[in-house]
């Protein structure tokens, strides 16, 4: 068996990837596991680039429990079978009149996956994909089928929301919902001064805002997101055929170019600021939030506290254009509410997410950890599901209750058939 994350940096070879259909199958995988002395991981759609998913015992993908189990129209809630992924859902929940009240930039994750890394979108109003769960159901490390929500075991219910698969495999999840709405989005060329003049602005006066510096320039790409009641303007066929062509063939042609020639990525970044358009469309909230991501990459990603967001990014502007840093991937910029999860980069601090990106096969370590010494100096935390150089030690510091996490985990746990060789050295009883 050969299994590889969606950017080829993270490689396995477990010795079997199991497909279970029903809460019994699982709870039967983990009683087999335990019994047999075999470590379990959990696999959604592979986009995760940090090794909380490495493993080279057993990988239990939830793809054959998909699909809504039951909603209620009245309260703004569905029940979905964990494995469901995240554009099926869109369509599931639109079909009976509901749709999720925030999403992130991609939509291929199951929706275990994203809520178990911390996945956002953005939105000063809006918490990551995880403060949308009502009640999670479980299995644990004993084998036992456990359901949680606030009102019933609070601190259970904070540590699972965002846990990393580390306190047992989601089997289904209760999701708070709106209902159907539509989304004008508005995107623009703009300077990276005229966009940080105006960010208060751009964050507290729009439902969604985000932007894209694109490095080696003064050009950012900014988008904005606000429900509406105007006609649709959808993207037409035209335009979807320009951004295959463009976006997508074009960009990995000259991303391969640099590849070959590492200096090249400046001409490209530019090449790319250059062709920035403006645009405005509207449509329902899940066909506006999810882009295509046909161009693989590896990713760093930091939440950084909201009023250190313009030092830090000024200060990766300068690491850049002073060490000539080979990248054209722009640097994605998005803002979140917080919340009180214990092991969330969001949490309690309203903060900045602030990504660098890398095309595939080109060197990123020393760009990454150039980027994160930035990061750590303004009190960063680290999106779970990207990469990081942290420690334990490192956590424990960036979390208060950290240590209350790893005594929840060993409940849940005791055995650690969850922790792979990564995990083991963040939440191991000797850690």
């Amino acid at each position: 068996m050969k299994w590889t994350n969606w950017s080829g940096s993270v490689k396995s070879e477990p010795i079997a990837i199991l497909y279970p259909s029903s809460e019994d199958e699982i709870i039967e995988i983990v009683k087999d596991a335990l019994g047999t002395n075999k470590k379990i991981r959990m696999i959604g759609s592979g986009h995760s680039f940090s090794r909380i998913l490495e493993t080279e015992e057993l990988l239990v993908s939830l793809d054959n429990m998909q699909g809504i189990i039951s909603h209620d129209v009245e309260s703004q809630t569905a029940t979905v079978w964990a494995g469901t992924k995240l554009k099926k859902l869109g369509d599931l929940l639109f079909d009976i009149g509901l749709a999720q009240e925030n999403m992130g930039d991609i939509n291929v994750q199951s929706i275990a996956g994203a809520l178990s890394t911390g996945t956002h979108g953005t939105g000063n109003t809006l918490g990551t994909l995880s403060t949308q769960i009502v009640e999670i159901t479980f299995v644990n490390g004993l084998g036992q089928l456990q359901m949680v929500n606030e009102q019933k075991d609070k601190s259970l219910f904070d540590a699972i929301r965002l846990s990393l698969g580390t306190l047992g495999i989601f089997t289904r999840v209760k999701i708070r919902l709106d209902k159907c709405y539509r989304l004008a989005e508005v995107t623009q060329k703009e300077s990276l001064k005229q966009c940080l003049e105006q960010l208060e602005w751009s964050i507290t006066e729009n439902r969604n805002f985000e932007f894209f510096w694109f490095p080696h320039t003064d050009t950012v790409q900014t988008k904005f997101l606000n429900k509406t009641e105007e006609p649709f303007r959808r993207v037409g066929f035209l335009k979807k055929v320009t951004d295959l062509l463009i976006e997508n063939w074009l960009f990995y042609a000259l991303s391969s170019m640099a590849r070959i020639l590492p200096g090249f990525s400046k001409q490209v970044a530019k090449i790319s600021a250059w062709g920035i358009s403006n645009g405005k469309f509207v449509d329902w909230s899940h066909n506006i939030y999810a882009t295509s991501r046909s161009v693989r990459f590896n990713e760093m990603e930091y939440n950084v506290p909201i009023e250190y967001f313009k030092t830090a990014l000024i200060e990766l502007k300068e690491l850049i254009e002073k060490e000539g840093i080979n990248v054209h991937f722009p640097i994605e910029c998005r803002f979140v509410r917080k919340d009180d999860i214990m092991i969330s980069p969001a949490y309690n601090r309203t903060a900045a997410y602030i990504a660098v990106h890398q095309f595939k096969g080109m060197p990123y370590e020393g760009y990454f950890k150039k980027s994160e010494a930035i990061f750590k100096k303004y009190n960063g935390r680290p999106h779970w599901g990207k990469i990081n150089y942290l420690s334990e030690s490192d956590f424990s510091k960036l979390y208060p209750k950290w240590i209350e996490f790893k005594e929840i985990q060993n409940v849940q746990d005791p055995n650690g058939l969850f922790l792979n060789a990564y995990l083991e050295k963040l939440f191991a009883n000797d850690a």
